[in-house]
C-alpha cells in the first residue's frame, strides 16, 4: 500500500516549528525597530546640540552677544527654533513618530539653583520617548528663563525606548 499524504503528527510538528520560527522573527523585528528609533533619537540630540553650539559661537543674525546659549524662549514653536538657530533642521526636533515641535521640544520647568535640577531624575517634565526637554542654565546654576541672556550651559534630556531610561546630553562649553 502506497502512502499519499502526511500524517497528523507530521503536520503538527511542522506547524509547531513554523510557529516558533515566526515568533522569533517577529520579536527580532520589533527589537530592531526600537533600536532604530533610539538611534534616531540620539542623532536628533546630536543635531540639536550642534545647532546650540553654533548659536554659542555666532549668536543670531541680529545678535551682538556671544558665548551664551538660547533661553527657554527657544522652545514652544517651530518659529522660535528657526529664528534662534539658523540652518536648524526642524526634523531633528521631532522624535520618531511625532509631527508637532511645540509638543515634542519642551522647556524645563525646574526652578531654583539646586544641583538636583540638572540630573536626569530631577528634570521636569520627565521626557517620554516622544519628547525632548531643553534646560538652559545660568552661570549661578539656576534655570535660564525666557528672555534671560546669561545662559552659560544647557542640558538636553531624552528617553530611549529600548531601556526606558532618561539620558542627559550636556553643553560643550561649561
Amino acid at each position: 500500500m502506497t502512502r499519499r499524504g502526511f500524517t497528523i503528527v507530521e503536520l503538527i510538528i511542522t506547524i509547531t516549528i513554523m510557529g516558533i520560527l515566526l515568533t522569533l522573527a517577529v520579536v527580532n523585528v520589533g527589537t530592531t525597530q526600537a533600536k532604530a528609533r533610539d538611534d534616531a533619537r540620539k542623532s536628533d540630540i546630536e543635531s540639536i546640540s550642534s545647532n546650540l553650539e553654533s548659536f554659542y559661537i555666532s549668536g543670531t543674525d541680529n545678535s551682538i552677544t556671544f558665548a551664551r546659549y538660547p533661553s527657554l524662549g527657544l522652545t514652544g514653536s517651530a518659529a522660535n527654533i528657526t529664528s534662534n538657530l539658523r540652518d536648524a533642521d526642524l526634523n531633528a526636533f521631532l522624535p520618531p513618530g511625532t509631527t508637532n515641535v511645540a509638543q515634542t521640544f519642551l522647556p524645563s520647568t525646574n526652578s531654583g539653583t539646586s544641583p538636583s535640577i540638572q540630573t536626569t531624575a530631577g528634570v521636569l517634565p520627565q521626557p517620554t520617548i516622544s519628547q525632548y526637554v531643553y534646560q538652559p542654565i545660568k552661570s549661578d546654576g539656576s534655570l535660564c528663563q525666557s528672555g534671560d541672556t546669561d545662559c552659560r550651559k544647557y542640558n538636553l534630556f531624552y528617553r530611549l525606548e529600548s531601556d526606558n531610561t532618561v539620558y542627559r546630553y550636556t553643553s560643550k562649553n561649561q
